[in-house]
């Protein structure tokens, strides 16, 4: 069982950063794959960044490339999102999520694979 709690979000202005925390409980985080989910009003979920387990593979939607970035710290047991050149279509709830971890070539990039959900966090860009 893992719980995670997100924080970081809120609002900023086009062009700015902000960077979203997930502490997550639990003594085997480092076996677990973490993404950062979006979803803007009336949209599907996405995923946004994930990580794999060994820090060893990273995804990005094409959408944040260049602008996010999606690190850890297995001793703090703590994953970031560090957003930056934030837009208003960046704008939306933000939730961190946990999947086991496989294969230390590969990283868990479906929202079916994702085990454990964090209640999210605001974040709103204006124009």
């Amino acid at each position: 069982q893992v719980q995670l709690v997100e924080s970081g979000g809120g609002l900023v202005q086009a062009g700015g950063s902000l960077r979203l925390s997930c502490a997550a409980s639990g003594r085997t985080f480092s076996s677990y794959d973490m993404g950062w989910f979006r979803q803007a009003p009336g949209k599907e979920r996405e995923l946004a960044a994930a990580i794999n387990w060994s820090a060893g593979r990273r995804y990005y939607a094409n959408s944040v490339k260049g602008r996010f970035t999606i690190s850890r710290d297995n001793a703090k047991n703590t994953v970031y999102l560090q957003m930056n050149s934030l837009e208003p279509e960046d704008t939306g709830a933000y939730y961190c999520a946990a999947c086991p971890g496989t294969s230390a070539a590969d990283v868990c990039s479906r929202v079916a694979e994702y085990a454990y959900w964090g209640q999210g966090t605001q974040v709103t860009v204006s124009s």
